[in-house]
């Protein structure tokens, strides 16, 4: 019997190193460092807000002059895209305003060209300085507002905010280049494109204090 526990004894003994080796082995396999990231990972976040576009465009409209609620409302609710950026959180619907105010600076830009081209055929040099100063504001304009979707995608939003201001000069000083003519041919384009960049700022502004 003595003999019989002894060598249990020394079995247990043998187990018991084998599975100390094999995990000290497995622990030698595994990378220090992807050790230490694995305890450093934090778990994904769920930071999706829903808000409606009737509740962004009432709250940028009830906070900012510039924003009308109706004029939100159906530039808006006319982009299928609101309602996907809508089931996110408000600064899915900034970025998407903001994107759309690019695109009325391009296409008020690409209008103004067209208008500067039928005006070259005239003779009024003042004119053509008229359309040539707003194409260099809706120029900047658009970058200013592709930096600002930068800075928005990075929730940056102190600096998209500064260069959403900016970019909201542009119809203002083009329209200032026409003043005391009866006739200004950008009008509708500059007031367009301007509610769209106050509703990207006011959108923007709603999304930082939600942030």
């Amino acid at each position: 019997m003595a003999m019989r526990s002894l060598a249990l004894l020394v079995l247990l003994s043998l187990l018991v190193v084998g599975v100390a080796q094999a995990v000290e082995l497995e622990m030698e396999l595994v990378p220090a460092d992807a050790i230490a990231m694995t305890m450093d990972r934090e778990p994904p976040q769920e930071c999706a807000t829903p808000v409606s576009v009737e509740e962004a465009c009432r709250s940028a409209s009830e906070t900012h002059a510039g924003v009308a609620y109706d004029h939100c409302m159906a530039s808006l609710g006319a982009d299928p895209r609101s309602k996907e950026a809508g089931n996110k959180n408000m600064h899915a619907l900034a970025v998407l305003a903001t994107r759309m105010a690019i695109d009325h600076a391009a296409s008020t830009e690409s209008k103004i060209d067209d208008l500067a081209e039928l005006e070259a055929a005239s003779s009024d040099p003042q004119a053509r300085a008229r359309f040539n100063h707003c194409l260099e504001q809706y120029g900047g304009a658009a970058d200013l507002l592709r930096d600002a979707l930068d800075n928005l995608k990075a929730k940056i939003y102190g600096k998209a905010m500064e260069q959403l201001t900016a970019a909201m000069g542009a119809s203002e000083s083009c329209e200032d280049a026409w003043k005391g003519e009866e006739d200004v041919p950008v009008a509708a384009h500059d007031r367009e494109y301007g509610r769209m960049a106050h509703i990207a700022f006011g959108f923007t502004h709603h999304a930082a204090a939600a942030a």
